[in-house]
């Protein structure tokens, strides 16, 4: 119990360290501020007028689902970049010095992420809210569909964390970042995988996104919720996304925990 309590310290100490940054790094800042409410506008009015909503409704209150999603995924890029950052310029082998508990550090990483991120589901939310997207089962509901993208989105960070100890370069992370963008894109975030080629919806079926998606889709009760799939994970997206979350965690915190207690640059 008592080194339990030591690496919670210690990851507390991280978590504020990592939050505390955001003064002055204003732009990191003003981007998690700006850029939900771009997503909005961009995808929600361009596309929407060009992309039917299976069983009708509006596009809009079909896309908020996916943006949150979107948001979400983007912790493995963001982590990624920040843990090679500390990698590259020295700051982890101070770490590695210091008298503390080894997890500490990417359990603070992580945690630090995923305050961030509750900002911004906070801030896409209210801008959804304001170009029509409603959460029509309830507030319970909703929560719930709060709860899971959390999750997910807590245990992306950690495979964040892991490719950054192995990228250990910033210049490369950033390289990378491009590549979140098929994650996202051949799912059911923005369209219907019905439309898709037979062996391209069978990916997006079975894309751990699209789960999250219908999840928070049922969830909250939005638009496309009920189009028909035979894939499992779309017709019990709740149990996938739960299923993918906790796989993700048990692999990749053992593996990031691991790979900083050897990590050099």
């Amino acid at each position: 119990m008592g080194g339990l309590r030591w690496a919670l310290a210690d990851g507390w100490t991280i978590v504020r360290r990592d939050l505390g940054h955001l003064r002055y790094q204003p732009s990191q800042l003003i981007g998690a501020l700006v850029f939900p409410g771009i997503m909005v506008v961009l995808f929600g009015y361009v596309f929407g007028s060009a992309i039917p909503v299976p069983g009708g409704g509006d596009y809009r209150d079909y896309l908020m689902p996916g943006l949150f999603v979107m948001t979400s995924v983007t912790g493995i890029m963001a982590t990624l970049t920040m843990v090679a950052t500390d990698l590259s310029r020295g700051v982890t082998d101070r770490f590695k010095s210091m008298p503390m508990a080894r997890s500490a550090v990417p359990f603070g990483q992580t945690g630090a992420y995923a305050a961030q991120s509750v900002l911004s589901f906070v801030i896409m939310a209210l801008m959804g809210l304001l170009v029509g997207w409603r959460a029509h089962h309830g507030l319970a509901a909703a929560f719930a569909g709060f709860g899971l993208l959390l999750l997910f989105t807590y245990a992306l960070a950690w495979a964040g964390v892991f490719l950054g100890l192995l990228v250990k370069n910033e210049e490369t992370a950033d390289n990378l970042v491009p590549l979140v963008f098929p994650i996202t894109m051949v799912s059911n975030t923005f369209v219907p995988t019905a439309g898709m080629p037979a062996w391209l919806r069978t990916i997006a079926d079975w894309n751990p996104v699209s789960a999250v998606v219908a999840a928070c889709r049922n969830l909250f009760g939005n638009a496309g919720a009920a189009a028909g799939s035979t894939a499992w994970p779309l017709t019990h997206p709740i149990a996938a996304t739960l299923g993918w979350s906790v796989l993700l965690l048990a692999v990749f915190v053992p593996l990031a925990v691991w790979r900083y207690a050897s990590a050099k640059r």
